[in-house]
């Protein structure tokens, strides 16, 4: 453990000098159907066409606070593609926060979620952040990372069954939906498992992208039989994921991507990743 938490420290100190030169901008991002999306975009200083990278926020269990959240930070992990060398774009999709309007993500009831559509509308949302990104001077028309956590990740295997000219790979962290949803029997858990291994089936079906899927242990809304089904289910029809499962994570290992002391975890996995994208 102290030798991980030395290790969070090196790479926190190694990125501050890039993310203490960082400009944040706000933008509005044409959306579908005449919406807009607000985007916080970081970037380093220069105009030069750098790779782009665009990171995307999970879901609230509890329904009421979508339209309160706050502008997603990802900090850590943004300051980590700062370093080196991307333009980092973090989207508020349809339905949350400053951006507003309808909820397009919704998928029905708990005993029959549609998790396919569901996903393939936030899917939508990332390729539109995506086509505005790249009408800028200063990013690359090619290169594109998607990242993902919880809803976010599930919108990444979305977008991936439609295969977006110029994105390299995706990485999914603690992908799925329905976790921690109130049950008929009067519990909570994660509604319908089968049927995100389901929907994950008919994604890989068409999705070629390279994909790096990342769960913990202790993840509350996704536990790791579920996640190895659905990666295997996405592979087995096509897709191209690499799963990797870790040990726990602090409290609940869903909150892996977001913390400030996750990159000694996830650091070595998405840099081998990433190097061996073409």
């Amino acid at each position: 453990m102290r030798l991980r938490v030395l290790v969070g420290l090196l790479l926190f100190v190694l990125a501050w000098p890039a993310a203490a030169q960082e400009r944040e901008q706000i933008v509005r991002v044409p959306g579908p159907g005449g919406s807009h999306l607000i985007a916080t975009v970081l970037r380093l200083p220069g105009e030069a066409r750098q790779p782009l990278v665009v990171i995307n926020h999970g879901s609230p269990a509890d329904g009421s606070r979508r339209a309160t959240m706050e502008r997603p930070r990802y900090t850590t992990l943004s300051s980590w593609f700062l370093a080196r060398g991307y333009v980092v774009a973090l989207p508020i999709r349809r339905g949350y926060g400053d951006s507003g309007g309808t909820w397009a993500e919704g998928y029905g009831f708990c005993d029959s979620p549609d998790y396919f559509n569901a996903g393939l509308q936030s899917a939508t949302d990332i390729q539109a952040t995506i086509d505005y990104m790249r009408s800028q001077p200063y990013v690359a028309p090619d290169r594109t990372i998607v990242v993902g956590q919880s809803a976010g990740g599930w919108a990444a295997i979305a977008l991936s069954s439609r295969n977006p000219p110029g994105v390299s790979g995706m990485i999914n962290f603690a992908g799925g939906r329905g976790g921690q949803q109130k049950l008929a029997g009067g519990g909570i858990g994660n509604c319908t498992p089968n049927a995100l291994v389901d929907a994950a089936a008919k994604y890989g079906a068409t999705a070629r992208v390279p994909m790096l899927w990342i769960y913990a242990e202790n993840d509350s809304f996704f536990e790791p039989a579920l996640a190895k089904r659905m990666a295997e289910a996405y592979d087995k029809a096509g897709g191209k994921a690499t799963y990797t499962p870790l040990g726990p994570f602090g409290r609940d290992g869903h909150s892996l991507a977001g913390a400030s002391n996750g990159a000694a975890t996830w650091s070595p996995l998405v840099e081998t990743f990433l190097s061996g994208l073409r």
